[in-house]
């Protein structure tokens, strides 16, 4: 509250809404109630960053006070970096969103994708710099070599530790800001945050690409990522059957699970629905999905630390 008193602000620089195709479709997750959730958190700038669309603020207004245009921007460049970038652009205008999003989809050049950010004066960051698409080979020595080119850098709450951890040592060692973010596909806007002071949100992002921030998480990244899952299982459940076939999380598998549970037939029977959730629920916060999941990053985290050995 101190810091709040001195001018500090506060604000979860990635989330997801449903206009993101890998968010369930629910009304939990709509930009209005997103928005009112973020001012009932306190949270001094609200931002939604979908995927590659900029959909949530046609639907409120781009000139919403205390609503901030931004967007998680995915970059292909295999000759320049060999796998997926992700970008949060803020403070844009629509015109500015088609150039910049024709340049990310038809170049695919991630150093295109900066000039014009920087000719455009535009605010951005390097989303989870160690995180990387399902089925994708990365190249780990492009990492930080491209994390020189970016004012900020990300502390994402649902990625590793160990990965965060490298994020920020790269933060350190090229003198760029941090920021926490939820990136929360479920509604959960606002559980971390960033502090830094502003009159305004440029103000504030400078500050923080300045070095002049506070990162403010309540628990640790595991309860995080479990709680997530526990939630998305839940809105999965509860889907617009209406809407269900726009959403995918890119694992053909894991879509067919979800086409099952949201199809439309196990809500006919509400004790088995309910008892079938609740029941992956219990698998999801047991810890095992987590636990499997960071024995499958363990060579690629080893390799990461030699890089860093470097830097």
């Amino acid at each position: 509250m101190e810091l709040v008193d001195e001018g500090w602000q506060r604000a979860d620089l990635h989330v997801h809404t449903s206009c993101s195709y890998d968010v369930p479709k629910s009304s939990v997750v709509h930009p209005q109630k997103l928005f009112e959730k973020a001012i009932s958190k306190g949270m001094d700038h609200v931002t939604f960053t979908d995927h590659d669309t900029v959909q949530a603020f046609e639907m409120l207004g781009w000139k919403k006070e205390k609503l901030t245009p931004g967007v998680e921007l995915s970059v292909t460049d295999m000759c320049n970096v060999g796998h997926t970038v992700h970008i949060n652009v803020f403070e844009f205008d629509g015109e500015q969103f088609r150039d910049v999003h024709s340049i990310a989809t038809k170049a695919h050049d991630i150093f295109m994708v900066i000039d014009f950010l920087k000719e455009n004066d535009l605010l951005y960051m390097y989303n989870h710099p160690f995180w990387f698409a399902v089925g994708e080979k990365p190249n780990l020595l492009a990492v930080p070599e491209l994390a020189k080119h970016f004012p900020v850098i990300e502390y994402n709450m649902q990625d590793l530790k160990q990965n965060n951890l490298f994020a920020m040592a790269l933060a350190h060692r090229f003198g760029k800001g941090m920021a926490v973010t939820t990136d929360s596909h479920t509604g959960g806007i606002g559980a971390v945050y960033t502090m830094a002071k502003g009159d305004d949100f440029r103000e504030y992002f400078n500050n923080i690409s300045m070095g002049n921030y506070y990162l403010i998480m309540d628990q640790p990244i595991w309860k995080h990522i479990t709680q997530e899952l526990s939630a998305w299982i839940e809105l999965v459940f509860s889907m617009d059957r209406q809407a269900g076939t726009e959403f995918s999380t890119g694992v053909s598998l894991l879509d067919r699970a979800v086409k099952f549970a949201s199809n439309g037939k196990l809500a006919e029977h509400p004790h088995v629905n309910r008892f079938t959730m609740r029941s992956i629920q219990k698998l999801s916060t047991s810890g095992l999905p987590f636990f499997l999941y960071m024995l499958s990053k363990r060579s690629q985290i080893s390799e990461i630390e030699s890089i860093m050995n470097f830097y």
